[in-house]
């Protein structure tokens, strides 16, 4: 029987952006829809999905499964580009037109502001969306994907799973098991608390304290208004999808609970899903009966495009061979992991937990997601002795350009992306680029006003990096298309004495009054996950350290100022206000000194040489660098044409960033200069301008 079997269903066709008209490609439209599966599990590609064997099958022996989808299109397909671009959505959430161009974010794409500057529609690529992620919960418009659970002979599968809760906020009692209200949890066996284990620590390696079976429940809280309207009711319901600490979480420490847990879903379908979907819609005629085509014609060429998690997905995809369309075609002929790290998915395994971030310092340290092999180049496990690499089959595999920022070197082992297991730098194959976006953070908000600190000890890093994403599309469709090679990769190296340890950059980092540095990069133990893991990926319980020197994680090397070396520097960076950096330390009510998130740190420089003398910085000031902020602005000009010049950002986004770079860089910057006026006099200034 045929391998794989697609039928869709179209609930919403409507003009995109009020009809507006993008360039040459013209108009857009929006449709969106449910998009039906039929799998062989015996097929290649498919019959290596972990519990597919387990999976309930129809009345032709396939299993059954479905998706969202999200469709922008030109109105006159001959006038786009022949291209699609594929957004693989942060679980469930659409983010391309946030940072492509420049827009609003939104899951419902349909006004002009969601079309933002239309960088995308004015190339006239079609943008397409679709559920990927098995373990999601309706809300907030996010894209679902419908998997079966597995079951053995009609009977519910059980296991003993461990997961970590954190608490960000005070007063907090009860979490969902999956530790988020957007992903489905993993209903307990009991709710008998004697058969679990819930203890808490207050590092990711401190000592764990049990908490007594008594001092909480399988449970959630439901609260009302009272009769006499003078009060609210409550009610503690039992429940095999909550925990209920009597006394609280207290924000910052580490709770582990280990339970026995029943139906897992088969979230390796995800794959599945992606792989087929893309080619269909790259097929001619790709059509069901009766039905509007989906694509209108075939498609040339299709790229997809990930960021954090689904950049990490974009990996783990290509690594298990899904970028093989099964009759040995590509699927994405590029693709665009972005703050990947040296991650993949903890995803086709059994009760995985797709949402969870994965192996910081902190949060979730000891997890799955970052496995051998790291890079895409062939490469030895020093620990194990295996060889691989995630580049391994070069029919199919698509050209990459991958980029990572400060962040991730400091979370999420982005070294490892590089370098061999102990450090050594490892040469890339041809069709891959890396690229550090040096001194900027992970999530780095194209739209973002005025910092803050959140859980941290400083204010979120405030660099600017979301014009580099348009020439990393155009450079890599140049490739695809008319092999035009992208620039040279620009990433930290051990050989240019730009990539270091923990304690070489300690030593080289400014000792800047009040500012507490981290011990070091989230390392990444050897670990043992128990015995199930090999087989179905299940962890049954903490993960057991083999070797705590594990694997070589470096940073990049820093100068006078902290900031990073051996990466592309975007403007702000290139012209710095302050110190910009890949790391932040919590507060201390929540996880003292630990690093938190992913957001790095803004910390700005003195304004005056006045100033750096009272407080002591070792940092040159603001004016000893710029003599106004007419001098700032064309620092940052000066800094983005030479970016444009080499091929990282477009001729277009230079006025944009110095845009940016008006009224001192304010409000993401905060300094009490005054501007600079057009006779050459200057206006006041003021932080709260």
């Amino acid at each position: 029987m045929s391998a794989s079997l697609i039928d869709y269903r179209i609930t919403d066709r409507r003009a995109f952006a009020a009809g507006k008209k993008f360039g040459e490609t013209g108009a857009y439209e929006r449709l969106k829809g449910r998009v039906f599966f039929r799998v062989d599990p015996a097929a290649p590609g498919v019959r290596d999905v972990t519990d597919i064997d387990l999976a309930p099958r129809d009345e032709t022996g396939r299993v059954r499964f479905e998706a969202d989808f999200c469709i922008l299109r030109p109105v006159d397909p001959d006038r786009g580009n022949g291209r699609l671009f594929y957004d693989y959505g942060n679980r469930g959430d659409k983010r391309a037109l946030q940072f492509f161009n420049v827009a609003t974010g939104s899951n419902d794409p349909l006004e002009e502001a969601h079309a933002g500057d239309g960088y995308l529609m004015n190339r006239g690529y079609t943008v397409v969306w679709m559920g990927w992620q098995g373990d999601l919960l309706p809300g907030d418009g996010r894209l679902l994907l419908d998997v079966p659970v597995a079951t053995r002979d009609g009977a519910p599968i059980t296991g003993t799973i461990c997961t970590e809760f954190i608490a960000a906020e005070t007063g907090l009692h009860e979490m969902p098991l999956s530790t988020l209200a957007s992903t489905r949890s993993y209903p307990a066996v009991s709710l008998d608390t004697t058969r679990a284990t819930l203890s808490r620590r207050a590092y990711a390696n401190a000592q764990r304290e049990e908490i007594a079976p008594e001092a909480w429940a399988f449970a959630r809280q439901e609260r009302s208004g009272s009769v006499d309207s003078k009060k609210t009711d409550t009610a503690l319901i039992p429940s095999d999808s909550n925990i209920y600490l009597y006394d609280g979480f207290e924000p910052g420490w580490i709770y582990e609970l280990i339970y026995e847990a029943r139906d897992p879903l088969v979230l390796g379908l995800g794959h599945v899903a992606v792989r087929d979907f893309i080619s269909f819609l790259k097929k001619d005629g790709a059509q069901a009966e009766g039905r509007p085509a989906l694509a209108p014609r075939p498609y040339e060429k299709a790229y997809a495009w990930g960021r954090s998690q689904t950049g990490r997905c974009i990996r783990d995809f290509v690594y298990l061979g899904f970028n093989d369309d099964g009759q040995g075609n590509r699927v994405f002929d590029g693709v665009m992991p972005h703050v990947a790290g040296g991650g993949k998915m903890w995803m086709n395994h059994r009760f995985a937990n797709i949402t969870l971030l994965p192996g910081q310092e902190h949060e979730n340290h000891y997890s799955p997601v970052d496995s051998f092999p790291f890079s895409y180049a062939h490469s030895k496990d020093h620990l194990t002795g295996a060889e691989d690499a995630i580049l391994k089959r070069p029919e199919t595999d698509p050209l990459v350009i991958h980029t990572d920022t400060s962040a991730e070197y400091w979370h999420r082992r982005a070294s490892l992306v590089h370098t061999d297991t102990r450090g050594k730098d490892l040469e890339q194959p041809d069709g891959v680029r890396i690229y550090l976006w040096a001194s900027s953070q992970h999530f780095a908000d194209p739209l973002m006003t005025a910092p803050s600190a959140g859980l941290g000890q400083t204010m979120c890093n405030v660099v600017a990096t979301h014009y580099f994403f348009r020439a990393v599309l155009d450079r890599l469709d140049a490739w695809a298309t008319n092999d035009v090679a992208p620039p040279p990769s620009v990433y930290p190296k051990r050989s240019e004495g730009t990539l270091v340890t923990g304690e070489e950059w300690r030593a080289a980092f400014p000792a800047i009054p009040g500012v507490a540095l981290p011990r070091g990069p989230s390392m990444l133990e050897q670990l043992d996950f128990g015995s199930d893991f090999a087989e179905t990926g299940a962890i049954s319980a903490p993960a057991r350290i083999m070797s705590e020197h594990g694997y070589a994680v470096l940073v990049p090397a820093v100068d006078e100022d902290g900031n990073d070396l051996g990466g592309l520097r975007a403007p702000m960076a290139a012209a710095p206000l302050g110190t910009y950096t890949g790391w932040s330390l919590r507060r201390r009510d929540m996880g003292h000194g630990a690093m938190v998130g992913i957001t790095g740190s803004y910390i700005p420089l003195p304004d005056t040489e006045e100033e750096r003398a009272q407080i002591g910085d070792p940092r040159a000031s603001i004016l000893s660098r710029f003599a106004d902020s007419a001098a700032y602005e064309d620092a940052i000009r000066d800094a983005a044409e030479a970016l444009c010049k080499k091929g990282y950002i477009l001729e277009s986004d230079i006025a944009h960033c110095v845009a940016l770079a008006q009224d001192w860089g304010r409000p993401r910057h905060l300094t009490r200069l005054p501007v600079a006026d057009d006779l050459g006099g200057t206006d006041s200034g003021d932080i709260s301008k």
